[in-house]
């Protein structure tokens, strides 16, 4: 996502819910490794990136969701 967007790492690594510095990581890895450059995605790999993307957005939704459920049970309620 940094590499395909040039979105910064800080903004994609709290999206993701990640450390900053590890993604960092693995983004000069990756560039170091590949040539700083990457082949632009063919037409099913943008479609499965667009699924991928849109599930990991519904997960993180429920994640807090229970979060929130789990606090709310968690109080003492008298």
């Amino acid at each position: 996502m940094v590499i395909e967007t040039k979105r910064p790492v800080a903004q994609i690594a709290k999206e993701l819910g990640v450390n900053e510095v590890s993604l960092g990581k693995w983004v000069k890895d990756y560039r170091a490794a590949n040539g700083g450059e990457e082949a632009p995605l063919g037409v099913s790999e943008r479609a499965r990136l667009r699924e991928l993307e849109r599930e990991a957005r519904e997960l993180r939704l429920e994640n807090e969701f229970l979060k929130k459920a789990a606090a709310y049970f968690a109080k003492d309620h008298r």
